[in-house]
């Protein structure tokens, strides 16, 4: 996919991956819709939409992606950064964890990426399609995490959704490859957003010195740049990509 002119809605650009995601794009040519929670910073106009909705709403996801279509007359890509975290143990002290704990992070993350995904996949089946030259749909970047492959106590939840957000990947690059639209996901490590700043410094350090090579944070920008080389590679599809500087969680 040539980013140039393209039409890509990237979710969770309020701030993080999101944000450094949707910068890129716009730098890079493309035509961005930038939806979070609360609206984006920046005007509509010069080839920037600022959206909102609640991941968890299919209507209001639903909603969002309509609008995009009708200010821009099409959509090529999805980017999906947004999602939450939130540690919790199974036992507590005064008993087991309560459920509600659980399906606030699986709503989020696992339930948001089924309708980003639901809602990408029709628009971009709707794209004009040339079988002559072979000229792709769409293509729907999900995030992940690696936690999905390791997840560490009291990431129970988090480590679940994410699982569950690597196994949808696969399954949606072949259902939807007749469509001629691909699927990828990425995993990151531990990278400088609030889901890792917020932690305790010693739970940094700890997530830091668990990498091989470079021991630090990932850097927003390193995320983007791997998100649009997903976006302008034709043979990436059904994958999981891991960004975390050969990192392998400990156990706590």
């Amino acid at each position: 996919m040539e980013l140039k002119g393209a039409v890509v809605l990237v979710t969770g650009a309020g701030g993080g991956l999101g944000q450094a995601t949707a910068r890129m794009l716009l730098e890079r040519g493309a035509r961005v819709a930038a939806l979070d929670l609360d609206a984006p910073d920046g005007a509509p106009g010069d080839g920037l939409l600022p959206l909102t909705a609640d991941i968890r709403l299919a209507a209001e996801v639903d909603s969002a992606f309509a609008e995009t279509v009708r200010v821009f007359g099409r959509l090529d890509a999805v980017v999906h950064c947004a999602g939450t975290a939130g540690g919790f143990r199974l036992l507590g002290k005064d008993g087991p964890a309560a459920p509600e704990r659980f399906r606030r992070i699986v709503d989020v993350n696992l339930l948001g990426t089924f309708h980003v995904l639901r809602a990408s996949a029709w628009h971009m089946s709707r794209n004009e399609r040339n079988d002559g030259d072979g000229t792709e749909r769409g293509v729907i970047v999900t995030t992940a995490s690696v936690a999905a492959f390791e997840g560490q106590q009291g990431q129970l939840a988090y480590a679940a959704s994410k699982a569950g957000v690597v196994g949808m990947t696969l399954p949606a690059a072949r259902e939807l490859a007749e469509h001629r639209i691909r699927c990828v996901s990425i995993a990151p490590g531990a990278f400088e957003t609030t889901l890792t700043t917020d932690l305790p410094s010693a739970l940094q350090d700890q997530l830091i010195s668990s990498a091989a090579y470079p021991r630090r944070l990932g850097r927003p920008e390193e995320f983007a740049d791997l998100a649009c080389a997903v976006l302008t590679n034709k043979m990436l599809n059904g994958e999981v990509i891991r960004l975390d500087a050969g990192t392998r969680l400990p156990q706590r």
